[in-house]
């Protein structure tokens, strides 16, 4: 017989250790599934490894691969902690990209860097908050769903971005040749325009990363110093108990909405400051990347922590780089997806041990167990 028990408190040890245990009984599994496919474990292994890893080239690939994930990946760690399933960091990264370029055009090349960069990330974080509102207000006001109006604002913020470019004469399309009249793409930004990276050594460090990793930081004080994250955590237990102790959590969710839309537009900024330098609406392009839904994977591998976030979309974003970089007829083009689909699914499973105690016995050692329990007493104690 076996019985599953809530466990009343959750050792720390615990909390720790069984993220870990899963990631490596998904790595076992995966290894099982290559060796039916044909596929030696330890060489597959081994060549993702040096692939993401090993050299400055390849750490190089896999933090510019990474940084996306962190941004979506503390959205959705941002909205997860308080309950709220935001699952539309997608749409977001996508408005935040249209509205960091277009601060980058009606800027201009003119100005220095930095003005650049502070006004970029403002446009986009405030165009990420205000799409993700929509979906707050309707959370907050008429209690809609909000896992379906992110999710559908997701498609909405994909046309308006197709829009813009393919099938419009917006501010963010090039019309100043016929070649581009014809074949439609987007303003390039100016060679000033460009965000500088940190180089020491050979590395290359992304400016998006670092302001990535400072995002990590204000959360991590913001969670755990100060009666907002008090007020985040005690709404996302117990809603009813937070309203009886007066907290206001119509204003909670939208703050909190807001602010997880915004920590996904820094993301879009990130990725026309950083790598594309033009906002790229093709089909290979943002859409095409799924950044916003693999973040949802990044923050439940990390639990929602900030840094455990950083540190696992380091790790899917060098699983991400290798799997590019390797991919050929003698290597899985699925692999990647495979992978990072039992990491979750052996990740969520560990959820079980952490909150639930699982106990095995005989039937008839439980039915004694019922019997030798003391019977309640019928008296009420004085």
């Amino acid at each position: 017989m076996i019985r599953i028990e809530r466990r009343l408190e959750q050792p720390l040890w615990l909390s720790v250790a069984v993220p870990f245990a899963a990631v490596g009984f998904s790595f076992l599994v995966m290894a099982a599934v290559l060796a039916i496919t044909g596929h030696s474990p330890i060489d597959t292994y081994r060549r993702l490894f040096d692939a993401a890893f090993i050299g400055p080239a390849a750490w190089t690939a896999t933090l510019q691969s990474a940084t996306p994930l962190l941004f979506t990946g503390l959205a959705a760690s941002v909205a997860f902690r308080m309950k709220l399933y935001n699952i539309g960091a997608e749409g977001q990264l996508y408005i935040g990209a249209i509205c960091g370029a277009g601060a980058a055009i009606w800027l201009g090349p003119h100005h220095g860097i930095l003005l650049t960069v502070v006004f970029m990330c403002a446009c986009a974080a405030g165009g990420g908050a205000l799409w993700a509102l929509i979906a707050g207000a309707l959370k907050a006001f008429a209690r809609t769903s909000e896992i379906l109006t992110t999710l559908m604002l997701n498609y909405v913020a994909g046309q308006l971005l197709t829009y813009l470019i393919f099938d419009s004469a917006s501010p963010w399309r090039d019309v100043s040749t016929v070649q581009a009249r014809t074949f439609p793409q987007a303003i390039p930004l100016a060679d000033g325009q460009f965000w500088p990276a940190w180089t020491p050594g050979d590395y290359v460090i992304p400016l998006g990363f670092l302001i990535a990793i400072g995002v990590a930081v204000g959360l991590t004080f913001l969670f755990r110093s100060t009666r907002f994250g008090v007020e985040m955590n005690v709404i996302g237990d117990s809603p009813r108990a937070a309203r009886y102790a007066g907290m206001r959590t119509r204003r909670k969710i939208l703050a909190v909405m807001g602010l997880s839309g915004a920590v996904a537009g820094l993301g879009g900024a990130s990725q026309v400051g950083d790598f594309t330098h033009v906002l790229d609406a093709s089909p290979q392009g943002l859409q095409g990347a799924n950044y916003g839904y693999t973040g949802i994977v990044v923050a439940a591998l990390g639990r929602y922590n900030p840094f455990a976030v950083c540190l696992v979309g380091v790790l899917i974003g060098g699983l991400q780089n290798a799997g590019l970089f390797l991919q050929g007829p003698d290597f899985p083009s699925g692999l990647v997806g495979v992978m990072q689909g039992i990491i979750l699914f052996c990740t969520l499973g560990g959820e079980l041990l952490i909150r639930y105690r699982v106990r095995f016995g005989s039937p008839a050692r439980a039915v004694a167990a019922v019997d030798e329990a003391p019977p309640a007493s019928s008296e009420i104690a004085p």
